[in-house]
């Protein structure tokens, strides 16, 4: 039997080259239509990120990340740690919540140390309202406060830099630095069209916690600056004080303060109420809530008292407000407050970075949303104008209407 050798060897060959061409189409749409995030090799625990319950696409982002890496041209390489904070610096953003915010290294060192309270800086609070960068208060005695920096002033620029194309970290690390140096802010006040520069000289910033003064009539005034956790030993020494001096009726100016440590504000608040009453209220989002209660000191529950609030309080100054004037404990006078009503928890998420993310809204025990109305006064009184700062008709109208309680 003859066999033509040469076919078959051919036919084997041909036979050869479909079976390596159907592996290399194989291994062609297998990592054309493999999942994107097994076609980035330049990063780890990919699917660690991703959790098993979630129904959420992620090809999109990782297509990308793999688009980057593939075609991005960059004459000293890619950082892809700078890539992977600003990813999550991304996610935290686009829950449109400006007290939720990634700390990268450097930003969580300076939060940490505002925590702390050894900072330099301007000594001011700030905050987003409207979508606007405000000043929510000024702390007294700083040099924003020396400056002229008015709580609203809403800060359009930081030495020519857009305010509004920050987030309010990036504008608290811009605004914060070093004894000694400078600072220019671009602000339009309230009532005004044209805008004004006021530079500031930043200094050590010792936060201010309170100031007494005894007026005629028995009237006892207290001026809490920041609710700190020295406020409710230092605000436990002004009532003595207070008692001492013979005074029966209280103002207590909360003017311009920016809040604080919630447990300080539940210790001041538990003065004037009954013990287990409902100071305020955290709400979650699973609806779940938790009840922060009077201590039932309950001393001066029966004192005449008038709180004055302006724009400039916020977080804790609210809470001791809305729960003294749901209880009828306390008359309110002023202008509405900030509306800071949330609250915010650390998250670790590496040894060098953290995740501050809002996970409740306070309530006022009544049931009011600080954050979505603030807390209206009683009495509206607006402050003096700015070039008669002599007189004082918020404290005027306290003092008036004290003298009848």
């Amino acid at each position: 039997m003859n066999f033509d050798f040469s076919k078959k060897a051919y036919v084997l060959g041909a036979g050869a080259a479909i079976i390596g061409a159907s592996f290399f189409l194989g291994g062609y749409f297998g990592y054309k239509y493999s999942r994107e995030v097994d076609k980035v090799a330049s990063v780890y625990n990919k699917e660690s990120a991703i959790p098993l319950e979630a129904r959420t696409d992620f090809s999109p982002f990782w297509k990308a990340w793999r688009a980057i890496e593939e075609k991005y041209v960059s004459s000293d390489g890619l950082e892809r740690q700078k890539m992977l904070w600003g990813s999550i610096e991304g996610l935290a953003k686009s829950l449109d919540d400006p007290y939720t915010v990634f700390f990268p290294p450097a930003e969580k060192e300076i939060f940490e140390s505002e925590i702390r309270g050894d900072f330099e800086g301007v000594g001011m609070e700030i905050g987003i309202r409207k979508d606007i960068l405000t000043v929510i208060a000024p702390l007294k005695g700083t040099p924003a406060y020396r400056a002229g920096v008015k709580a609203g002033d809403k800060i359009l620029k930081i030495d020519a830099e857009t305010a509004s194309e920050l987030t309010l970290d990036e504008a608290v690390s811009r605004i914060r630095g070093e004894k000694g140096t400078a600072v220019s802010l671009v602000v339009l006040r309230n009532g005004e069209d044209q805008t004004r520069e006021i530079k500031v000289v930043r200094d050590k910033i010792e936060i201010p916690l309170l100031e007494t003064e005894k007026r005629e009539n028995g009237i006892f005034i207290i001026r809490l600056f920041s609710f700190s956790e020295k406020s409710p030993s230092v605000f436990r020494q002004a009532l003595r004080e207070m008692i001492e001096s013979g005074s029966d009726k209280l103002i207590l100016d909360l003017r311009n303060n920016p809040g604080g440590y919630l447990e300080a504000a539940v210790d001041i608040s538990s003065w004037f109420l009954p013990p287990g009453k409902p100071v305020v209220k955290e709400n979650f989002k699973d609806k779940n809530e938790i009840v922060h209660r009077s201590k039932g000191y309950n001393i001066f529950g029966d004192t005449p008292i008038v709180i004055l609030v302006n724009g400039g309080s916020a977080s804790a100054s609210e809470i001791v407000a809305g729960a003294l004037q749901d209880y009828g404990a306390a008359k309110i006078v002023g202008t509405k407050t900030f509306g800071k009503g949330s609250v915010q928890e650390l998250i670790p998420i590496t040894p060098e970075t953290s995740l501050k993310i809002t996970i409740a809204r306070w309530l006022t025990p009544h049931e009011r949303s600080i954050s979505e109305a603030g807390i209206e006064p009683d009495v509206m009184v607006e402050p003096a104008k700015e070039d008669d700062e002599s007189l004082d008709p918020q404290l005027e109208k306290a003092i008036e209407i004290i003298k009848g309680l």
